[in-house]
């Protein structure tokens, strides 16, 4: 039986201008603290080749251009871009954002995924993605989304092994950097949360301590 809604009133915009993980913490992006290691991280020498392939931007091999970038992400509310820093070496080392934000009906996304190379196939970049979504669900939303070019088949391994229920693919969706983009869509609902928080803590937590983990599926924690 369906849960009642009339009481629903909404959730707030995110307003976190920090969250702490075991690994990495988010802060709010500010280009003057974090831009030196992020252009390292995204546009030095052992830069992923591939980081900027699916993306409606870059790359941006040219300091200026890379720092107005960052300087319109930082300025933004949606998207709400975070800074991801290495808890170990205080490097800052990628961005993601809270995003498609439509706090009145419960519907957030997290996207603009952009990590450089030493946070890739990494405890990093899950932790990343579980406190932004642990932030959402924690707000109130009822829905969180997940989207990438269905081309884009990095992302989504992502998306299904950190536990989002693929939900289809919306066809000649957009034209992105003179492409065709179909668009393969993502969701966790909060129904569903708990238990793949569980999943998300465990695996961290193992990890923590044996620093073997492997990026296993967490899709089976929906139950």
């Amino acid at each position: 039986m369906s849960t009642s809604l009339a009481d629903w009133k909404g959730a707030p915009s995110p307003s976190a201008t920090l969250l702490e993980g075991r690994f990495i913490r988010l802060e709010k992006l500010d280009p003057a603290r974090h831009g030196d290691d992020l252009f390292q991280a995204l546009e030095g020498p052992g830069a992923d080749p591939k980081l900027w392939n699916y993306l409606p931007y870059g790359p941006f091999p040219e300091r200026p251009a890379f720092d107005a970038w960052l300087s319109n992400n930082a300025a933004a509310s949606d998207p709400y871009f975070f800074t991801v820093i290495d808890r170990a070496s205080g490097q800052a080392q990628g961005i993601i954002s809270l995003m498609s934000i439509v706090a009145i009906q419960g519907r957030i996304e997290i996207g603009h995924v952009t990590f450089g190379a030493p946070m890739q196939r990494s405890p990093k970049s899950t932790e990343a993605v579980y406190l932004l979504a642990k932030e959402a669900f924690a707000l109130g939303y009822r829905r969180l989304e997940w989207k990438c070019n269905n081309a884009n088949a990095r992302s989504r391994y992502a998306a299904e092994r950190l536990g989002f229920s693929f939900e289809g693919v919306f066809r000649q969706h957009m034209v992105t950097k003179g492409q065709n983009r179909d668009t393969a869509w993502f969701s966790i609902l909060d129904g569903e949360w708990p238990a793949i928080a569980q999943g998300f803590e465990q695996w961290l937590s193992d990890e923590n301590q044996s620093g073997s983990g492997q990026l296993k599926s967490l899709a089976e924690c929906r139950g």
